[in-house]
């Protein structure tokens, strides 16, 4: 069966499919009528990667909770996230935190129009605790079931809060593993126009960070010690010209031979290496980005992921940029689940439901 049809009847979204034996017509009773809803309120969930996150938005953009369980204490000790350890923990804390979201948002199952979930891209088994809730609680509690791509999510943050985000706009999604440049003309109407070749801007700087000693996630850990310093060394930017992509393998390589032929490290010349790789980073993803956004005459751009959070690249797309430009709080641009209830909502608004056959896809694209 496909996925993302529905059917209405009589005013009603009807979600269609399969889940263990449960038939077509059991099925079409799990709807909800929400054409008189006044106020229409998506339960989002999001199990990508290490953050188990639960929220309740109102109408795509009022947020009622937004609950995270991080665990980045426990995969730091590691240098990075192990996916065994990140699906079993998402398991111990799933329930609580959606319980939590519900409570905080002083909602019961009655008001909750549809449930929203990630069902890619991410780590295989980390989605799979999501989803796999997310259609329980919709057979449960009789709610359509929406499966949304967590770099669309991201995407929407802008729509969060007072964001007003026009069409056509240019995304820029930045986080640990996507560097992506999208042209996105509507709601749900996408063009990739770059994307990363190798290391992704949070991978690099990920990596970076490791390599001088400073610890994981390494994006918060370069951008601390780089606050305020002057870049101290030449490092390469791959402008890969002729096209949007992105490339940041050659810098992370130059980094390493600079902390080489360095030797032994201390506290101010790794406060100018980290500022000299967080400049050549900034500097490519903003050229690119404004490049592209002349070129194609977008009324708007938007940021989106983690490495969205970053102050010297918002700083810089701020200073620079003729076309406004959008950036999520820094909250909203880490991993969590108002973004996807947010997406959801606009999923929902066009019969965006999805049948209980519709599996998790780790590499899951945009566009």
């Amino acid at each position: 069966m496909a996925l993302g049809g529905c059917q209405a009847h009589g005013g009603e979204v009807v979600s269609p499919g399969y889940l263990n034996g449960i038939t077509e017509s059991a099925a079409q009773a799990i709807s909800r009528t929400y054409a008189i809803i006044p106020a229409m309120k998506i339960l989002g969930i999001e199990t990508s990667c290490d953050e188990t996150a639960a929220a309740v938005v109102e109408d795509g953009a009022d947020i009622l909770s937004n609950i995270v369980a991080s665990q980045v204490d426990i995969h730091a000790r590691y240098g990075g996230i192990v996916p065994e350890v990140a699906s079993r923990q998402h398991l111990i804390t799933i329930l609580p935190v959606v319980e939590t979201a519900m409570a905080e948002a002083e909602v019961t199952w009655q008001d909750i129009a549809a449930i929203a979930v990630t069902f890619g891209p991410g780590l295989a088994g980390s989605l799979l605790v999501g989803v796999n809730v997310a259609k329980a609680i919709s057979l449960a509690h009789r709610l359509p079931f929406i499966g949304i791509n967590h770099l669309e999510g991201h995407i929407y943050a802008n729509w969060l809060g007072d964001g007003q985000p026009v069409f056509p706009c240019l995304c820029l999604i930045v986080s640990g593993g996507h560097s992506d440049l999208v042209l996105m003309s509507g709601h749900g109407k996408f063009e990739r126009l770059g994307r990363t070749r190798d290391d992704a801007a949070g991978e690099a700087f990920d990596k970076g960070a490791r390599i001088l000693g400073l610890g994981y996630p390494g994006g918060p850990a370069i951008e601390a010690v780089a606050e305020g310093v002057t870049p101290g060394f030449s490092l390469p930017r791959a402008w890969l010209k002729g096209n949007d992509d992105f490339s940041f393998s050659g810098l992370k390589t130059a980094l390493l031979h600079l902390v080489q032929e360095r030797g032994s490290l201390d506290s101010t010349w790794v406060a100018e290496a980290a500022a000299s790789f967080q400049q050549s980073i900034v500097d490519v993803l903003v050229k690119k980005t404004l490049e592209a956004a002349a070129r194609l005459r977008v009324g708007q751009i938007l940021l989106a992921g983690g490495v969205a959070a970053n102050k010297a690249l918002g700083g810089r797309f701020m200073g620079s940029s003729s076309i406004p430009v959008l950036i999520p709080p820094p909250g909203l641009c880490t991993d969590n689940a108002a973004i996807i209830a947010a997406c959801g909502y606009y999923h929902f608004q066009s019969a965006g439901v999805n049948s209980y056959d519709m599996d998790v896809v780790p590499s899951l694209s945009l566009g």
